[in-house]
């Protein structure tokens, strides 16, 4: 086979910053918007472990098609700069290619640059075109969603087991959350994979919104991933995910929204959801005694 070895290069420009697309491109909740390279096709995530020698098990699913085996390895990380991985592709068993894949983020003006290197080994024919498209098309929805992707972050100065047990416990989880002022008035309330939690946010003024978070990966003191709602079992409009990351008796949370259209991504930031979500998390911190 003539084209067994290769060495592709996609580049993007990308209009978010660079801690954004890092996110967009590591976070497992944002990866499983993104992975799909095409409509057709669904992604699943089996397994999903973003830090150096951590796995990522994914099956790409197409109606009347085997499913597509995606085996990738973390060699290296270095936020927001590069990443290394590999990744071994299989059908029914049988091994198709083993790829090392290098993502260097590069700022560009007020957004960012991706360029991603794939050093291709093909077992089976058509890999070298497969990963063309596949990637090609892949790197063009990581873009968009990039685009739409709001990322907030703040250090609180406690361990992250208190962090963790102060967000996924029943009975404190509505006692901070929301911005300065506001309040929660629960419904229901059940934070594990699969669960959910029906809440009314309660502004100073009185004026309700009603929320439905319903919960997908609960990975205990790392992640957690969920998505928004506008009311019980309204209309979806962000999928969402927590970090909790600790370092030297401190607690790095990073809040995660990828919001389902560009125009709800531009409201949500018109009316200072950026802002608003910085108070939550400082409300968090002042919960844990650590502001």
């Amino acid at each position: 086979m003539t084209d067994r070895f290769a060495t592709l290069t996609f580049t993007r420009q990308v209009a978010a910053p660079l801690a954004t697309l890092w996110q967009a491109w590591t976070a497992p909740a944002a990866r499983a918007v993104w992975a799909a390279p095409a409509p057709t096709v669904t992604v699943v995530f089996l397994e999903a472990d973003t830090r150096v020698g951590g796995r990522e098990v994914s099956l790409c699913k197409l109606e009347g098609q085997p499913d597509i085996r995606c085996d990738c390895g973390w060699l290296d990380l270095v936020p927001p700069q590069r990443c290394v991985n590999y990744e071994v592709i299989s059908c029914e068993g049988v091994t198709q290619s083993a790829a090392l894949v290098t993502a260097d983020f590069v700022p560009a003006g007020e957004g960012s640059q991706l360029v991603v290197t794939v050093q291709l080994s093909s077992l089976a024919a058509d890999m070298q075109a497969g990963y063309r498209q596949g990637f090609g098309a892949g790197l063009d929805t990581l873009a968009q969603v990039a685009d739409r992707t709001m990322v907030l972050q703040r250090r609180i100065m406690a361990p992250r087991q208190v962090v963790w047990g102060a967000w996924m416990n029943p009975e404190t989880l509505p006692r901070w959350w929301g911005p300065d002022g506001f309040s929660c008035r629960t419904k229901r309330i059940d934070l594990r994979a699969g669960g959910e939690w029906v809440f009314d946010m309660i502004a100073p003024d009185g004026t309700v919104f009603p929320n439905h978070h319903r919960y997908g990966e609960v990975r205990a003191e790392d992640r957690i991933s969920y998505a928004l709602h506008w009311g019980e079992n309204g209309p979806k409009h962000a999928d969402a995910w927590a970090l909790f990351e600790e370092a030297d008796g401190a607690t790095t949370v990073t809040l995660g929204m990828i919001f389902s259209s560009a125009a709800e991504f531009q409201e949500a930031k018109g009316f200072g959801a950026i802002e608003l979500g910085m108070q939550t998390l400082g409300k968090l911190a002042r919960f844990v005694g650590a502001a």
